[in-house]
């Protein structure tokens, strides 16, 4: 019993330790991407840098404040802008974004709003919780139509 409590905690401990996901900083990132990031910035603070793959690409997700609002944006490896979104509110939005999103929340309660700029198109995305505690995100087009990505 003692060797497989022993077994079971060595396993644990070294399962989150391959799990724990290293903290990058804008020095540990190629070049083109450190360019990228610092003309992106804009005054703001890097709160944090992961790395992902997303539809198959590899790239960097940047986390920053601005001005007291989040600014995230994703940078691929060879330093290419993929997608920024911006903390905004609800009244700035295009009326038929505002008129989808809020049908989307109905009673539940709205949380973040952000304009989403990527491939040259802008979006809105709010994050929501349903009446029943169910958290989801809601993504619309300026005309109100929702879309995936």
């Amino acid at each position: 019993m003692r060797t497989f409590i022993t077994i079971t905690a060595t396993a644990a401990l070294c399962l989150g330790t391959a799990m724990a996901e290293k903290k990058l900083t804008l020095k540990d990132l190629p070049g083109p991407v450190q360019k990228t990031i610092q003309e992106e910035l804009k005054g703001g603070e890097i709160k944090s840098i992961g790395k992902e793959t997303e539809h198959g690409v590899a790239q960097y997700e940047v986390e920053t404040m601005l001005n007291g609002k989040h600014r995230d944006f994703d940078v691929d490896t060879k330093g290419n802008l993929l997608a920024v979104e911006e903390e905004t509110s609800l009244d700035s939005i295009p009326a038929a974004a505002k008129a989808a999103i809020l049908k989307r929340v109905a009673d539940g309660k709205l949380g973040m709003v952000e304009l989403v700029k990527q491939g040259g198109v802008t979006m809105y995305e709010a994050g929501y919780t349903t009446k029943a505690g169910k958290k989801h995100e809601v993504l619309v087009k300026a005309d109100g139509t929702e879309t995936k990505d």
